[in-house]
């Protein structure tokens, strides 16, 4: 059987990978910081699916736990087959300066860090067999500065446009490389970063929609997955567009459909 890691496994859009990769006859391997949860998670897949479903608990944002994580996806004998790098989390802020620095440092290290350093502990037994797929869960904040979520925003920036350059360096190995982004989601991650989302229900994207976009789109060779048509239309936008123009109306937006 093949294997997956998901990192956020236990809740959210990494809960969904994981029971549409259950459903397809993958063990699965989750990684998360609460045990509680996890455990929870991994009995229902087992009982739903059958498969084999392995806890680690591991606060990516710590170097040793981090370090145990990358151990595994290097073990030889226990080859990882599909690396969904999904473990992350928001603030939003309305004084940067004034906001405690150790929590965005936190931020940066879970939501570029641990990503950065899973992907390259996941490529070498990769390129070595000549296969083997990684989905980097980013976010359309990558696409524009934001003002509410500053260092939020950089960090998705950063996956986005690693996982970009990476995917073609990776040409010709059997490596494939996803970047999926996503825009409002119906998971938790409102809740965690501290704010209320009062945007419109067309913008909400069901969990389930997300990860089978972007498991289509990653087995058909594309780099990039935006799921729903609203997201992809302004993803095109937004390129199209000069950051003078937009930055003032994202500020906006954001002001406007999110509010503590």
């Amino acid at each position: 059987m093949p294997t997956a890691l998901i990192t956020g496994g236990n809740s959210g859009i990494g809960l969904q990978f994981a029971r549409r990769l259950a459903a397809e006859g993958y063990d699965l391997v989750l990684v998360a910081r609460d045990q509680a949860r996890l455990e929870f998670a991994a009995d229902e897949l087992n009982k739903q699916f059958g498969v084999d479903v392995t806890c680690m608990p591991a606060d990516l944002g710590k170097s040793p736990a981090c370090k145990r994580v990358e151990a595994r996806l290097r073990n030889p004998d226990c080859p990882i087959d599909l690396l969904i790098n999904n473990a992350g989390f928001g603030i939003y802020v309305d004084d940067f300066a004034e906001h405690d620095v150790d929590d965005e440092d936190q931020l940066l290290s879970v939501n570029v860090r641990a990503v950065m350093r899973l992907t390259h502990a996941a490529l070498p037994p990769m390129i070595a067999r000549g296969q083997g797929d990684i989905i980097n869960v980013s976010s359309m904040a990558s696409f524009a500065p934001d003002p509410l979520s500053p260092t939020y925003a950089a960090s998705k920036a950063w996956v986005t446009t690693f996982s970009q350059g990476l995917r073609e360096q990776l040409s010709g190995t059997g490596v494939r490389l996803l970047v999926l982004t996503p825009g409002l989601v119906h998971t938790e991650f409102q809740q965690r970063a501290g704010v209320d989302a009062t945007a419109p229900g067309v913008l909400w994207l069901p969990v389930a929609d997300v990860v089978d976009t972007a498991l289509k789109d990653l087995r058909a060779g594309h780099g990039v997955s935006t799921p729903g048509m609203p997201y992809r239309a302004l993803a095109l936008a937004m390129r199209l567009t000069p950051r003078s123009l937009y930055l003032p109306l994202s500020g906006s937006l954001q002001r406007r459909f999110t509010r503590d």
